[in-house]
């Protein structure tokens, strides 16, 4: 079956109001962003829907796979268009129909937007139907639980028809919603917390903290990963590399050892606050889950919290860890979560953490060392990576290039 455009219904953005053509041309640019290196197609953004025009070379398949990752797109439907006369509408009704198995059932359903067309609902749906019946083998009409439903919507500018309607992602727009920076770990949660801000119209730069020789190449290599997995979605993301080697070493000297995760996490907090304003954004996210680990419980929160002013968005906080891990299966990040690679946030765990830091004890171990100087330079010293989903280590560059050499 040749259709040769795709209908794409907006999500959230149909309730804004004097403001939704700045939302219609965001999600225009995010799907063009998103069918990069595709061709065979022009992409027409209309205030209530979108449509996406197919020539008889694009790979219908993998645009629709494409446009179901973009946040802001509530549905995709491949469409036949026509015009608005009877026999065009049969003739294109009856070359869906052929399409279908034989001996199954269908229906028809009739949306008339535009209400000057000539044949009402009912009439246009027994005109169809019964040119259906006259041309095809083996189809019977059953309207309470067809096989097929054939949709025939009769709009201003023409008709369209479909049988299939594929979900999309829903959300908003990503890039109309202000910018943030995600505290990206290797774990299962953190990239979910990114992906859930992102669906809310969030633009993200992630931030990691890397301590080597502590923590390999391999763990960095698997956040790069996950940051490449979030921008199949969104396009490239900057993803920021900080040198926390030092920092630890010295937070693990001075600090109580059942003190060291709060101080880890309150100097990692500080290092973010110390960067978030420098790219502009106007907020921190990270993964952080009420209970469900030793530094995430309230009176946690409260002290790792008291380091910054700037707002720490935690979309995860009230989860289950079941629904966590179904949503990071769902975008594609958990296997590679799960990869037995240590970030820093684990080589130093100690035995029995502090589970209800004393707000006063913890900055007390802190304040016979003055971290500012260090903070400083691990800011300045921060390595940026811009990652897009074509994205490939400077090991498999090299690989390929070697590969290209041979040949």
């Amino acid at each position: 079956m040749h259709y040769d455009h795709l209908l794409v219904r907006y999500g959230e953005l149909t309730l804004k109001g004097t403001n939704r053509k700045k939302f219609v041309n965001q999600l225009k640019d995010n799907v063009k962003r998103a069918l990069i290196p595709l061709d065979g197609y022009h992409v027409k953004g209309k205030r209530d829907r979108m449509y996406v025009e197919l020539d008889e070379n694009a790979d219908m398949k993998e645009i629709i796979r494409r446009l179901s990752k973009v946040y802001g797109i509530k549905s995709i439907s491949p469409v036949i268009k026509t015009d608005k006369t009877e026999e065009a509408i049969n003739e294109s009704a009856v070359q869906l129909a052929q399409s279908f198995e034989k001996d199954t059932t269908f229906k028809i359903d009739v949306k008339r937007v535009d209400k000057s067309f000539p044949l009402d609902t009912y009439t246009l749906q027994r005109e169809v139907g019964g040119k259906i019946l006259s041309q095809t083998e083996d189809l019977t009409v059953n309207v309470k639980r067809p096989d097929h439903e054939i949709k025939v919507e009769i709009r201003l500018d023409a008709v369209y028809i479909y049988e299939e309607i594929i979900p999309g992602s829903g959300g908003l727009p990503v890039g109309t919603g202000g910018k943030t920076l995600l505290m990206l770990s290797g774990g299962i949660d953190s990239p979910v917390a990114g992906m859930e801000v992102m669906k809310r119209g969030v633009t993200i730069e992630a931030i990691h903290f890397h301590s080597p020789p502590f923590t390999s190449e391999k763990a960095k290599d698997k956040v790069i990963e996950l940051t490449r997995i979030l921008s199949e979605r969104v396009g490239p993301i900057k993803l920021h590399i900080v040198p926390f080697t030092e920092l630890q070493k010295q937070i693990n000297k001075v600090v109580h050892p059942r003190y060291t995760m709060t101080s880890t996490r309150r100097i990692m907090m500080r290092v973010a606050d110390a960067f978030v304003h420098k790219i502009g954004a106007h907020a921190i996210v990270n993964g952080e889950n009420l209970g469900q680990v030793a530094s995430q419980t309230l009176k946690s929160m409260y002290a790792i919290n008291h380091v910054t002013s700037t707002p720490v968005l935690r979309p995860l906080l009230t989860l289950d860890k079941e629904d966590i891990i179904k949503k990071a299966k769902e975008i594609g990040t958990f296997e590679t979560s799960i990869q037995p690679f240590e970030d820093c946030c684990t080589i130093f765990t100690p035995k029995n953490p502090v589970t209800e830091p004393d707000f006063d004890k913890v900055e007390k171990y802190e304040s016979v060392f003055d971290f500012e100087d260090m903070i400083q330079t691990a800011v300045d010293n921060i390595e940026t990576l811009t990652i897009d989903p074509n994205y490939k280590s400077e090991k498999e560059q090299s690989t390929d290039a070697l590969i290209e050499d041979l040949f």
